[in-house]
């Protein structure tokens, strides 16, 4: 079986939560004939758009969600594609591999309900001054060990992309999804881990950005807050 994501943008009419109703209804429902194994939903509905002051945004239209599933064969995307089209104003979709540091054993809710708390998706470009496995490196052995050290982090998953399968997508390398409790995606104290401490919370956001740094061109990543939707277990 083969993974695949489709990073998803809203048509401008209409509001956040009607693109989370409309993909919520007939367009997963058909979508999880034609699938297998997991299948999840991340959207920027209103409960994202609460904490929107964390998302740090490059592209123009705002990316509103990301569809992840499990196919036999990827050749098999064009239907699912064709579930996409009328509800979205575009998607690009990637092959990835998928490794999950992190499980949520925590924020669980019923399947076909919302998780509690907020996903960020991260959507990464390699730089060019790094070889694809020294990229994945300091991703994999030196940032993602930080990451769950000093964050308090209760979902970890990394979409590494092979390539891309639609069109025009972006140049995107990994696609990150890491839930956070919702109180903590505004609140640096919180996510930070930092007991209340003003030197322990600068020493973190120091290791952490020095971490990015290391295999990333901030100003080319872009984080956005979701909610996520686990329609399907494995």
């Amino acid at each position: 079986m083969e993974k695949v994501c489709y990073v998803l943008w809203k048509p401008e009419a209409g509001t956040a939560a009607d693109f989370a109703d409309a993909l919520l209804g007939p367009v997963v429902e058909r979508i999880a004939r034609i699938s297998r194994g997991p299948l999840s939903l991340l959207v920027a509905d209103a409960a994202a758009e609460a904490v929107a002051k964390a998302r740090i945004q490059r592209t123009t239209p705002a990316v509103a969600g990301m569809l992840s599933l499990w196919l036999d064969s990827v050749d098999a995307r064009g239907a699912v594609e064709d579930a996409l089209a009328p509800a979205t104003a575009r998607h690009a979709g990637f092959l990835v591999t998928e490794s999950v540091p992190v499980e949520n054993r925590t924020h669980r809710a019923p399947l076909g309900q919302r998780t509690p708390g907020i996903t960020m998706l991260s959507l990464l470009e390699r730089p060019e001054r790094l070889s694809q496995d020294e990229w994945i490196r300091i991703w994999h052995e030196h940032h993602t060990p930080l990451a769950m050290e000093i964050q308090c982090t209760y979902l970890y998953v990394r979409n590494v992309v092979v390539r891309p399968l639609t069109p025009g997508a972006p140049p995107w390398a990994g696609l990150v999804e890491e839930g956070f409790p919702t109180e903590a995606v505004t609140n640096p104290m919180l996510w930070y881990e930092a007991g209340g401490s003003p030197e322990k919370l600068r020493e973190n956001l120091g290791r952490m950005l020095a971490s990015v740094r290391a295999f990333l061109d901030i100003e080319r990543v872009e984080s956005l807050p979701m909610s996520e939707w686990l329609l399907r277990e494995g």
